[in-house]
């Protein structure tokens, strides 16, 4: 038998709680820009990541560390003009929180008052518990993020599935309680296995949204521009595309440049 779902006016961390506690998914998607934020949020998404992955999606940067927090504060303020019911969540880059929980807190505090965004989003667990503290102390949500943590790629080495060894995963799962214990709203889990990703989500009572980690979580995450097939050169396997607005563009923009070279446009009707 099925139930229906609550329909939420607007979303806050409060309904992501609920929606977990009645078993309904939370969809995530990114967004940087206004024309697509409105988009987004008018199809019914529930949370909006302003992501540092605009690094490379809009930026062309190689890796999400060159993205500065006044660009960061750009991208969330255009999203947040355009959102009528979404949360946005507005992530902090690269070397705004992980060295002082001081800096960490004045990040977040700009990305409040600037942008308008509605919570933050780290990276990282128990090393960056007391900038955590710090933010929350100051009465900004907090998301969490484990796993696969793109900022330390170089540490890393790979974008390979993160947590497959038991000491890690141990790590992972004891992270994910302190998030929890801390008072983090919610926790992201990246390229990690599906049933790990289960058992942490079975193991806190905030909602853990996963992008590579399976259908066993409470929600999930993807890229946009890698979803709306924008994008053709990422292909991992967790990826699923809705459409190939690559080439559709690719065509569109084709076609435009082969009339204007035929004076094919404007005709008649489409000048004054």
């Amino acid at each position: 038998m099925s139930v229906a779902k609550k329909q939420y006016k607007r979303i806050t961390v409060k309904s992501l709680v609920d929606m977990k506690a009645n078993n309904e998914k939370i969809s995530m998607l990114t967004a940087y820009d206004y024309t697509m934020a409105k988009i987004v949020d008018g199809a019914g998404t529930d949370v909006i990541l302003v992501g540092d992955s605009a690094s490379n999606v809009m930026a062309g940067h190689e890796t999400t560390l060159p993205i500065t927090l006044d660009q960061m504060i750009y991208h969330a303020a255009s999203v947040v003009r355009a959102v009528e019911r979404a949360l946005v969540v507005v992530d902090l880059p690269f070397g705004s929180y992980q060295s002082d929980p001081k800096e960490a807190l004045r990040s977040a505090i700009r990305i409040m008052k600037e942008s308008g965004g509605h919570a933050v989003k780290l990276e990282g667990g128990k090393e960056i518990k007391e900038s955590i503290k710090r933010i929350l102390n100051a009465g900004i949500p907090v998301m969490g993020h484990l796993g696969l943590t793109p900022q330390s790629i170089y540490k890393f080495g790979t974008y390979t599935v993160r947590a497959k060894e038991d000491e890690e995963a141990e790590k992972l799962k004891e992270d994910a309680l302190m998030l929890e214990r801390a008072g983090c709203f919610a926790i992201v889990v990246e390229k990690i296995p599906a049933k790990l990703a289960e058992e942490v989500a079975q193991s806190v009572s905030i909602p853990v949204i996963g992008i590579g980690a399976g259908a066993g979580v409470d929600g999930q995450v993807l890229v946009l521009h890698d979803m709306v097939g924008m994008t053709h050169e990422f292909n991992p396997r967790f990826l699923r595309r809705y459409m190939n607005l690559y080439e559709d563009m690719t065509n569109a923009i084709s076609n435009y440049v082969s009339d204007v070279k035929a004076v094919d446009f404007p005709n008649d009707e489409e000048q004054y």
